[in-house]
């Protein structure tokens, strides 16, 4: 599940936080992975990080959710975006190579989302 916090006032964000905008705590989840969205900019780095797929390319997009905008950051499934685009979330096992760093592979989880144009 892609995981976003609704709080009273209203608002939405993405990564949820404990304390929303207006100060208060979340009241609700949101799955965003069912809903699509709009890519607003994107970028492709060509030096990744030790185990990321290279060239990697980034998108921020804006979902619209009953009305409230809630952005997210993220990797695209192809090389190729264009602002504007309609995006979906989609589930991805490994986002990176968890052998290829420094870090315990089992220390952390390496799956998530991508974005992949509709």
């Amino acid at each position: 599940m892609m995981e976003a916090y609704r709080y009273p006032d209203g608002s939405i964000t993405f990564p949820g936080h404990p304390i929303g905008p207006g100060g208060e705590e979340p009241v609700d989840t949101v799955d965003l992975s069912e809903y699509t969205a709009e890519v607003i900019t994107w970028t492709t780095s060509t030096a990744t990080p030790p185990g990321v797929r290279e060239p990697n390319t980034l998108a921020i997009v804006e979902f619209d959710v009953d009305g409230e905008p809630v952005r997210a950051l993220g990797g695209v499934t192809t090389e190729e975006v264009t602002i504007g685009d309609e995006v979906r979330p989609v589930y991805v096992d490994e986002l990176r190579d968890p052998e290829a760093g420094i870090r315990e592979p089992d220390s952390q989880a390496w799956d998530g989302y991508r974005f992949e144009p509709v």
